[in-house]
């Protein structure tokens, strides 16, 4: 959740800490803050925005970090980066030290004296104390009495290298020309240079301006291959749009069709034939999942199960022995982690489905399918979503090809549907003025109902689920079978219906359930291929028709729209959404 930076080159450290920590607002957060070395260390941080901070300070060395409450409220006091009693010591932290209240007691038996309520203020003082002259052993030292999760970057006033710790938490390092960075994310330095290391858990670095040497916890040197990133900082910008979800929305048919392309060029498939499947995720990627759990089950006739991660992890072992799909977009979500962790302990086959190359969960698994959707920067995930589709979608056909459950006209009559899903994404933004014309209806509502039937259902969620995150309006979604059983006594007038067709084995229930609701009130809008649909309510969005499993990305599309148009209109903070953060590294 925390953004961290460090800088070490011959740049002024300032201006690139400040312009990194901006490009990590994504992330969420409540206060920020600055150290930088300069024969002293002197460090200013407060609660608010980057553009609060006023530095009057210089140097070619620098930490940084954009902070997420989790132990102490937002302040200027908990805000990072934290300095040591004698000021000597600067660290930031990203993470949870769970043992931080019996280590704050020892310390603060031996004289030391704290400023925050934050656990993350141990690690400074902890270094303070141990510190022997050598920065790195004391650091390592350090790093090994923590328990928890954490991603440290610290500096010192004697030593111009910054170094770096990782344990679940993600932290990466961009090498560049006479100088190189530390940080949470990509997207913090890709201005300056694509040749990245990532780090693994159980790792240190030492990171000078000519210089990256990484250790292990014993403190032992290990080797490590530098990456090239193919994202380019345009990718990362806003590229003439109001915001960065605008421009991922529209992103989606190049993200669809690169991944679409890194998958065929690939031809990979589910090997061996697991007797089950179990997909475990969060938030956007659970919907994911559970769109996934229609394919395979349709395409490969096993069972699937989808969990969320949080709960997968309490869940016992049943003696069973599933292929277990992690689905992440950052790769660092610490529930699915968590997951990951446990079903390899099971013993599990295990396969994850991210966006970032090199993450961590590509350390936990037995293979890792890449989407190519390009960096994400608005919190509400919506180019990373369809892009997870179009991937399970592959997975889900390719499979049933090479087990022979498909014949080879049906494979292809398939794979040229794949084919043609970004064209038909890309028909889905001429009717963005409809779309408008009806958020414009719903802006006003304090309640919306999302109903669908079979594989749009998770579709619905999603759609329910993005209405909330940026605009604020309570929103849920139902099968639409269900609402006899309850939830059609909250139906009025009052109350708009967003309802999803398509021309399946549903439709006609479907029908019938428009009917249920508009008898009641609601103001229905239906996102559907079908004009028929329109004698049933009070308005369609029509999609772009074509085979039915296309409904999943074009109604998609529409939701994303809907729920944006409508933030925009309330005036709501739609890239950085009240309490939430984009890639979610604490439990």
């Amino acid at each position: 959740m925390c953004g961290i930076v460090g800088y070490v080159g011959f740049r002024n450290a300032k201006e690139v800490l400040l312009k990194a920590l901006k490009r990590l607002e994504y992330r969420g957060y409540d206060s920020a803050g600055v150290a930088i070395l300069n024969s002293t260390i002197k460090i200013e941080k407060r609660k608010g925005f980057v553009d609060s901070l006023d530095i009057k300070f210089g140097g070619n060395i620098g930490i940084a970090h954009t902070r997420w409450a989790t132990h102490g409220k937002p302040s200027d006091e908990n805000a990072h980066p934290f300095t040591d009693c004698k000021r000597e010591f600067a660290i930031v932290h990203n993470g949870i030290i769970e043992n931080f209240m019996e280590l704050k007691k020892m310390l603060s038996s031996r004289g030391h004296i704290f400023t925050s309520d934050t656990d993350s203020e141990v690690i400074v003082h902890l270094l303070e104390e141990f510190y022997n002259g050598d920065f790195l052993d004391t650091f390592i030292k350090v790093v090994n009495i923590l328990h928890g999760s954490f991603a440290i970057v610290a500096i010192h006033q004697g030593d111009n290298v910054i170094l770096g710790a990782k344990k679940e938490s993600p932290l990466v390092i961009g090498c560049g020309d006479h100088e190189n960075f530390v940080a949470s994310d990509i997207p913090a330095f890709l201005e300056y240079t694509n040749r990245v290391i990532t780090l693994n858990d159980g790792e240190i670095c030492e990171v000078s301006s000519d210089s990256v040497k990484v250790y292990d916890f014993k403190g032992e040197a290990k080797y490590k291959q530098v990456q090239y990133i193919n994202w380019t900082v345009e990718h990362a910008e806003k590229g003439g749009f109001e915001h960065f979800m605008l421009k991922e929305i529209f992103e989606q048919p190049r993200a669809l069709e690169e991944t679409l392309y890194s998958l065929t060029s690939r031809e990979f498939y589910l090997t061996p034939v697991p007797r089950k499947i179990s997909i475990v995720a969060c938030g956007t990627s659970y919907h994911a999942g559970l769109v996934g759990k229609y394919l395979f089950e349709k395409y490969l006739k096993i069972p699937v199960e989808v969990h969320y991660a949080s709960e997968y992890r309490y869940r016992p072992d049943v003696r069973e022995n599933p292929l277990v799909i992690l689905i992440t977009q950052s790769g660092e979500t610490a529930d699915t982690l968590a997951a990951a962790r446990i079903a390899r302990r099971r013993g599990y086959r295990t396969l994850a489905i991210t966006n970032v190359l090199g993450s961590s969960i590509t350390n936990y698994v037995d293979d890792t399918v890449y989407t190519s959707a390009g960096p994400e920067i608005g919190v509400a995930a919506t180019k990373t979503f369809t892009a997870q589709l179009i991937a399970m979608h592959y997975l889900a056909i390719e499979s049933a090809r090479a087990w022979n459950f498909m014949s080879h006209i049906d494979y292809e009559s398939k794979m040229d549907l794949l084919r043609r899903i970004p064209y038909l994404v890309e028909k889905v933004m001429d009717i963005e003025e409809r779309v408008i014309k009806e958020a414009s209806y719903i802006k006003n509502k304090n309640d919306i109902f999302y109903i669908a039937r079979g594989i749009n259902y998770p579709v619905a969620m999603e759609g329910a689920l993005k209405m909330k995150e940026i605009s604020y309006i309570h929103a849920e979604a139902y099968p639409a079978g269900e609402l006899k059983h309850g939830p059609l006594a909250l139906i009025d007038e009052d109350v708009p219906v967003v309802a999803i067709i398509s021309k399946d084995k549903t439709y006609s229930k479907m029908l019938g359930n428009l009917k249920e609701v508009s008898a009641r009130g609601a103001y229905v809008i239906a996102v559907s291929p079908e004009e028929e649909v329109e004698k049933y309510s009070d308005s369609l969005i029509p999609i772009p028709e074509d085979d039915d499993e296309s409904v999943i990305y074009t109604a998609s599309v529409v939701l994303q729209l809907l729920a944006y148009h409508t933030a925009k209109m309330l005036g709501r903070e739609i890239d950085k959404p009240k309490n939430l953060a984009k890639s979610v590294t604490v439990e």
